[in-house]
């Protein structure tokens, strides 16, 4: 593969904000894969977390539908050329009438659906003469389904982003977990997480983002004491995945220490350590806030997080399933545009 091109070296300014000649070396180390060259950068403290460039911004609209008993949810990407399109009511009613479709069908994906029949006819056809009247080429690009003893979703008002949740609880909960779903699913549509639980993050992407997180605080820090600002804490680990035992021990042995050096009396440590080993469970856990849904501060009260929120409607609420659509994340184009790769989705 080859190395930074003037393309790449934009792409990777444009995700990380690093430097034109950073950018250019982590390219060529790299030898010109854009998702590795952003690690590498975050790496050396050189760059941010980003997503990647080059993803189109797709028109079109996602649809969820629940059912009337809240035991299944079904959730769909529609995409089509333009933005014009997609905000015409011919092209709404469409995308409601395929997810109604697919849930009344049982249908959890998007290649069951291209080869199911709507209406009596082939979905392909169907979808070619929906294609005739509206003007457009349109793609039902991504479709999943769920269904549980609770089920709730959400779709943003702009309908770029749409959120699925199931749950498990007691029976005479169900009517409240329906509605903390829905709450829950605003949340996890502006939040991002990729995962329901921190147990659910991969351990070698744990370690690669350790390395990350702790050189970004550390970039951070140089230019905090540039400008005579208090500097943040440099966390060992950046996952509760990583705080074993031992760890918590060790700290804590840490803050007695600073404590008998302080000259603090031994009788009043257990008033304070408490809140030192909170502080260091919360800046050792980062990742999880970032990427873990029931880690994350609730964005309904920002004092809880998500699983604290659960908790307080009822305990016996699980939450077992979690799908976030947002339209045309996945989608890579370089030089074409979303025509074209509707186009080639299309087989044309």
């Amino acid at each position: 593969m080859a190395g930074a091109t003037p393309k790449l070296i934009k792409q990777l300014r444009e995700m990380t904000g690093a430097g034109m000649l950073d950018c250019k070396n982590a390219l060529n180390e790299c030898e010109g894969d854009l998702d590795k060259a952003v690690q590498h950068l975050r790496e050396a403290g050189l760059g941010k977390a980003a997503k990647k460039a080059g993803n189109v911004a797709a028109e079109g609209l996602i649809s969820v539908l629940i059912s009337e008993d809240n035991t299944k949810g079904t959730i769909l990407e529609l995409n089509s050329q333009t933005d014009f399109v997609a905000k015409n009511e011919n092209f709404i009613s469409l995308t409601k009438e395929i997810t109604a479709h697919a849930q009344s069908n049982d249908i959890k994906d998007a290649e069951t659906l291209a080869s199911s029949k709507i209406n009596g006819q082939e979905f392909g056809t169907f979808l070619n003469e929906k294609i005739a009247t509206i003007g457009e080429n349109l793609v039902a690009r991504k479709l999943a389904a769920v269904e549980n003893q609770v089920v709730n979703g959400y779709v943003h008002a702009t309908g770029k982003v749409g959120v699925l949740l199931a749950a498990t609880c007691d029976e005479a909960a169900k009517e409240k977990t329906a509605a903390l779903l829905r709450n829950i699913a605003m949340h996890a549509s502006a939040m991002k997480p990729t995962v329901i639980s921190y147990t659910d993050l991969d351990s070698e992407f744990i370690e690669s983002e350790n390395r990350a997180i702790k050189a970004e605080i550390e970039a951070e820090n140089d230019e905090l004491q540039r400008l005579g600002k208090p500097l943040k804490n440099i966390p060992d680990f950046v996952s509760k995945s990583q705080l074993t035992e031992e760890a918590i021990a060790n700290a804590k042995a840490k803050f007695e220490a600073e404590l008998k050096e302080q000259g603090k009396p031994e009788k009043i440590w257990d008033k304070i350590i408490p809140g030192k080993i909170e502080r260091y469970i919360q800046d050792n856990t980062q990742l999880d806030g970032r990427l873990a849904l029931l880690s994350q501060a609730y964005v309904m009260d920002d004092k809880k997080t998500v699983e604290q929120a659960i908790a307080e409607v009822d305990s016996s609420i699980k939450l077992v399933e979690y799908i976030r659509f947002e339209l045309g994340e996945g989608i890579e184009v370089e030089e074409e545009d979303f025509a074209a790769e509707v186009a080639k989705q299309m087989g044309k």
